[in-house]
C-alpha cells in the first residue's frame, strides 16, 4: 500500500496529511496516482495538477514523471512563498 503525504494547501484538499492506497497494477506513475485520486476528487486532483506542485517519492525530489510502486512513499508540496 503506498503512502501519500500532502502538504500545505493540499492536506486541507486531501482531508487530511496522509493517505494509505492500494495502488491497482495499472497505477505505476506519480501522473496515474494523480488520475486515480483526480478520479475521486476533482479538486484534489486540479491541485496536485499544478505546475508549481512538487512530488517527493522516498524522500528524493523527483520532477519526471516518477516510477512507483504500490510500496513507496510518495509526498506532494505545493508551491511555498515567503518574504
Amino acid at each position: 500500500m503506498a503512502r501519500l503525504l500532502f502538504f500545505g494547501k493540499l492536506a486541507d484538499l486531501a482531508g487530511g496529511r496522509e493517505r494509505d492506497l492500494p495502488l491497482p497494477d495499472t497505477v505505476d506513475t506519480v501522473d496515474a496516482v494523480i488520475e486515480l485520486l483526480a478520479s475521486e476528487d476533482e479538486l484534489l486532483g486540479a491541485a496536485l495538477n499544478e505546475k508549481s506542485v512538487r512530488c517527493i517519492i522516498n524522500e528524493r525530489i523527483d520532477n519526471t514523471p516518477g516510477i512507483v510502486s504500490d510500496s513507496d512513499e510518495i509526498a506532494f508540496l505545493p508551491a511555498v512563498s515567503g518574504g
